[in-house]
């Protein structure tokens, strides 16, 4: 993935936020084999990431004063903490994703920190209308049908905005992160294949972007050494896949196959499942449900509307290619799931 050769002396000590997640982790994996001195924080302590090298800090990234001391002295901080999901009170995803970024940048410029890596998502730009090889000119979602989207767009916003002579950064859209060590996307898919409770969505032709986690934490790193180097990706946004996307039916079914999980055969129309997800969450909205719905507005056109993207730019810029192809990376990936 790197040496400490080509890596960017300008870089010797990095903190990344959300270190003990699925992927600050990778990244701070990444940064640990450049000999680059790294620090985590984060809600919990990670003993594991502790005994690869990292330090790890324990606190809240929206507490201006916990986020300040973290950064200080840091070269670089690559900023991956995010609630994500699709439900839950606007509340706290505006705390963690908004006020949270807010304290970053504030403590990157306290500490004259002068780099700032931030991990965003397509969704920022998704209006509920299939996106074919759409690039970085496409507009920010008017409206989202979820929170962590909409707490997004105002996150990225803030830290593209906050780009200077004296602050470089840049933001990263990874789409469906998966590999082996994902505790959300593959072990949800699974758990509900095994019950037979997944269904198709929509007419089942298509297209969406993956990305494997090495190639993610991969992209974050030359994002680093391009701020550090020639800065051309300052105040810009990325795209970040296998560059070829998926039919997402197909490859939930080659998974399942190599798991020996029944493959999705039963389907609902999109309309049916964007009325179903509309009524549960109004449902759930008056119940004051703390469980996320089964079906949603945003998670019905998020599995019928086809969305991929164009990663030029980021190959242009950053020197982005995938370094793990889809088909090792399912291979790497069933063979870690077979040992969970």
């Amino acid at each position: 993935m790197g040496t400490k050769e080509n890596f960017n002396p300008a870089i010797k000590k990095a903190l990344v936020t959300g270190g003990g997640g699925f992927v600050g982790k990778a990244i701070v994996k990444l940064l640990l084999e450049l000999g680059v001195e790294t620090r985590v924080i984060g809600r919990h302590r990670y003993t594991d990431i502790e005994a690869e090298g990292a330090e790890c800090v324990v606190g809240d990234i929206s507490h201006p004063q916990i986020m300040t001391n973290a950064a200080r002295g840091m070269d670089i901080v690559f900023h991956v903490a995010a609630l994500a999901g699709i439900w839950g009170p606007w509340k706290d995803y505006y705390l963690t994703n908004v006020v949270g970024t807010e304290k970053v940048i504030e403590s990157c410029r306290v500490n004259k920190v002068p780099m700032l890596v931030y991990t965003s998502t397509p969704s920022v730009v998704f209006n509920g209308r299939d996106i074919i090889g759409g690039d970085e000119q496409l507009e920010y979602a008017a409206k989202s049908l979820c929170h962590y989207a909409t707490s997004k767009v105002i996150a990225e916003k803030m830290v593209l905005g906050a780009n200077s002579s004296g602050l470089r950064t840049c933001a990263l859209r990874p789409h469906l992160i998966w590999g082996p060590g994902d505790p959300h996307l593959l072990p949800r898919l699974l758990a509900s294949g095994k019950k037979k409770l997944l269904k198709r969505v929509g007419n089942g032709i298509n297209l969406v972007d993956i990305s494997y986690i090495d190639n993610v934490a991969h992209a974050h790193i030359l994002a680093a050494k391009n701020l550090a180097g020639s800065a051309s990706a300052c105040g810009k946004a990325y795209f970040i896949s296998q560059g070829t996307p998926v039919n997402l039916w197909n490859w939930i079914n080659e998974l399942f196959a190599e798991m020996a999980v029944p493959e999705v055969q039963s389907s609902l129309s999109e309309t049916f499942a964007y009325i179903l997800g509309g009524t549960l969450e109004l449902l759930y909205g008056l119940g004051r449900a703390k469980n996320e719905p089964r079906m949603t507005r945003f998670l019905a056109e998020q599995l019928a509307k086809s969305h991929y993207f164009s990663i030029v730019n980021a190959q242009k810029d950053l020197g982005y290619e995938p370094i793990v192809s889809i088909e090792e990376g399912l291979c790497r990936t069933v063979q870690w799931l077979k040992t969970q």
